[in-house]
């Protein structure tokens, strides 16, 4: 038997309850209802639903405080929220989008437009949680955080990692130190700007040091990091060990994991375009690669700890 997609509705109205339920329930859903945000908080902790349905303004607690605390419990986090606001409440939904929503509908709602918002959100959580199910199995120390440096998911290599700079763990409200918020909230839209590539943190009472790496943009204030320990070593000494290259190629794999255009490169260490054309053919040669894309991911596997 097919799953039937699970749908809470949270809203004090009796006739909105009605209306949404009768609609999911003749898509094909199964609805469940809670007329509170502590009853919706309450009811998760026995059944997880796929999608939220939100009203912005409830007796008790209101639905943005109930989100707010639904993205805090690791076990539903992922599950998106969308908000149901009155027509013209445009400071509501500026606040439910800050408190972890992923969408909105006005009222009076069209049953037809909440359901094809519905379907796009179930596609893009399970893409998502998906692609971090995959990250979590094969070990990788990647975490995403907003610009202001509050950590929004991390794998558990990664969580190891982070407990290290706090007796918190990242799942409670877990905020990087000082010295990488000021880093990330350096970084452009595109993640660029700033000097630095990366950002470095010592453990407190430890010798250890821990660099945080962009990865990439995976949100609108949502950045994917990289962090691993440093263990001291240049890089291109970790490249040159493992790949059996000399120092020289295992110098332009280091910029050309970076990102780096030959050109670039040259620059960099003071080579032609020509000589690091030269020294990428030996370096694929040596590692049993083709192109530049395989380089890099090896040069990347290479130098993440195991």
């Amino acid at each position: 038997m097919e799953r039937r997609d699970i749908v809470l509705v949270v809203d004090d109205s009796p006739e909105t309850l009605s209306l949404l339920t009768d609609a999911l329930e003749a898509a094909g859903t199964t609805v469940l209802v809670a007329t509170e945000g502590a009853n919706a908080l309450a009811l998760v902790e026995r059944i997880t639903p796929d999608v939220i349905l939100m009203d912005a303004i409830m007796p008790g607690m209101d639905g943005f405080e109930a989100c707010r605390q639904l993205k805090r419990n690791k076990a539903v986090a992922h599950v998106p929220v969308i908000f149901m606001t009155g027509l013209s409440e445009t400071e509501q939904i500026v606040k439910g989008l800050e408190a972890g929503g992923v969408d909105y509908v006005t009222k009076p709602i069209a049953p037809d437009e909440l359901i094809a918002r519905i379907r796009v959100h179930l596609a893009n959580a399970r893409q998502t949680h998906s692609a971090r199910a995959a990250l979590d199995a094969a070990g990788r120390y990647l975490l995403s955080a907003n610009r202001a440096g509050r950590v929004l998911w991390s794998t558990p290599q990664a969580t190891t990692l982070l407990t290290a700079l706090s007796a918190a763990a990242p799942g409670d409200s877990f905020t990087l130190p000082e010295p990488v918020r000021r880093w990330l909230e350096g970084r452009n839209g595109d993640g660029s700007g700033g000097e630095m590539a990366a950002v470095e943190v010592s453990v407190e009472g430890s010798p250890r040091r821990l660099k945080l790496s962009y990865v990439g943009q995976i949100g609108p204030e949502e950045l994917l990091l990289r962090i691993v320990e440093d263990s001291g070593i240049p890089p291109e000494q970790v490249l040159k060990s493992k790949l059996n290259l000399t120092l020289r190629e295992a110098e332009v794999l280091v910029w050309l994991a970076r990102g780096k255009a030959n050109r670039d490169i040259g620059e960099i260490l003071g080579l032609s375009p020509r000589t690091v054309n030269k020294h990428l053919e030996q370096i694929y040669a040596k590692i049993g690669v083709e192109n530049r894309a395989a380089a890099t991911a090896l040069a990347v596997t290479a130098l993440t700890p195991r």
